[in-house]
């Protein structure tokens, strides 16, 4: 009977079967990272809500991103660091010296093939589903492995502010309005989403981040009632206006003394016609808007349309007056507006059939409304004007030529070219810009 080979005794076979379980253990460990952090929460938040408890537990370890990363990470290393070196001796046991070079070849390709590539692929492909079944054993290894890395953590740190580098420990890497808005454009550049979903979700998002200056009607534009006129002269303006709700003044036009709605005044002059016994004309003449005007409803131009829309919902009103500090009046908003920065443009039978505010020339060039908001011409051309200085196009114009220009004069600025069509008084009406 033939003896056993020395080499090939239990203790390598021992060894072999050592290195085998810390490479499954490392190709758990990498796969686990990848689905954790690449599994939606959303996703994971409707499983956990059907009854889930590995994506309710998924849930909680994400919450600390960089515990549960350096963890898995400090697990990560340590198993493959130990299946190395258990490497390193079997094959300087069976080869000698030239053991070790054979050792760091096949270890870097069963770690690349079988630790990390494998792994991953099949996490990235089935996120949800890998982050549900780890969770529960990723859990009990943090819980471990949490002093080690706290202390990592602080010392990372330490050396950092070494070098004068502050890290922030609650600071998120990327927002999750960023998140969600790369998302969209990376959906709508592969054609899964489309242009006008993305720029409704978008719309809403930024919401919270507009004030009402930026989309309110100027007062220059707005349409009002002298309470001081005759009253059939207000009646047919009222009859001839394209809006419901009407701001009344007295004496000067920043002196706002209540709103007219057409219907409080369709019901004013019904029962003049039918109770007035001296005469509907009679009775007309008599007439006080004031005494069916509401009271007006006045808002701080730096409130937030996510604000203001929820004020018009639990006051159940659609229609507010915009002041500045001083109690100046500087335009009107209305809840259309606010939803037609979530939808778009909304008209009904009564709105003017006004020209489109772009229009593209023979030259390639968009003949622009100069009272066109900034936002809405990105929105509509893709560009990426600048809106932080000015709110319309014509106002970007005159921020960057610091003047107010004249007919035909002609900028360059942040990769377009303008050109100034019409002006009326010192208001810029209409301007050619073309795309360098």
């Amino acid at each position: 009977m033939e003896a056993t080979h020395p080499v090939l005794d239990l203790t390598f076979w021992i060894t072999a079967g050592s290195i085998l379980c810390l490479l499954v253990l490392s190709g758990f460990f990498s796969g686990s990272e990848t689905a954790l952090t690449a599994a939606s929460r959303g996703k994971l938040r409707a499983q956990a809500e059907k009854g889930s408890r590995g994506a309710d537990t998924a849930l909680k370890i994400t919450e600390d991103n960089e515990r549960l990363i350096g963890s898995v990470l400090l697990g990560n290393n340590l198993v493959n660091i130990l299946a190395a070196s258990l490497a390193t001796a079997l094959f300087t046991r069976l080869f000698g010296e030239s053991g070790v070079a054979l050792a760091t070849l096949v270890m870097t390709l069963l770690v690349l093939i079988f630790a990390e590539v494998l792994p991953k692929t099949y996490a990235i492909t089935n996120a949800e589903v890998a982050a549900s079944r780890t969770a529960p054993i990723i859990v009990w290894v943090v819980k471990v492995f949490s002093p080690v890395v706290s202390a990592v953590r602080w010392l990372v740190r330490l050396i950092l502010r070494g070098f004068g580098v502050q890290t922030d420990p609650d600071s998120h890497i990327l927002a999750v309005r960023d998140e969600i808005a790369g998302a969209l454009y990376l959906g709508q550049s592969e054609g899964v989403v489309e242009k006008e979903d993305r720029d409704r979700i978008l719309g809403a998002l930024d919401l919270g981040e507009r004030a009402v200056e930026e989309i309110m009607l100027h007062r220059s534009r707005i349409e009002m009632i002298n309470a001081e006129a005759d009253p059939e002269a207000i009646l047919d303006q009222c009859l001839k206006s394209n809006h419901t709700r009407l701001p009344l003044y007295r004496d000067d036009p920043d002196n706002i003394v209540g709103v007219v709605h057409a219907k409080d005044l369709l019901r004013a002059m019904h029962s003049l016609v039918t109770s007035s016994e001296e005469g509907a004309a009679e009775a007309l003449r008599a007439f006080d808007v004031q005494s069916i005007a509401r009271e007006p409803y006045f808002v701080p131009e730096t409130t937030t349309l996510d604000d203001q829309m929820r004020q018009f919902l639990r006051m159940r009103s659609h229609f507010a007056l915009v002041v500045d500090e001083y109690g100046t009046l500087q335009g009107l908003i209305t809840l259309e507006d606010i939803l037609e920065e979530i939808v778009g443009e909304i008209t009904d039978e009564f709105d003017p059939d006004a020209e489109h505010p772009i229009r593209k020339t023979e030259d390639n060039q968009f003949l622009i409304d100069g009272a066109m908001t900034i936002r809405d011409l990105n929105r509509a051309t893709d560009w990426t004007l600048p809106d932080d200085a000015a709110n319309t196009v014509a106002g970007l114009v005159i921020h960057e030529a610091q003047m107010i220009p004249a007919i035909d004069q002609t900028f360059i600025f942040h990769g377009f070219r303008f050109q100034v069509v019409a002006r009326k008084d010192n208001r810029i009406t209409k301007l050619k810009i073309r795309k360098l």
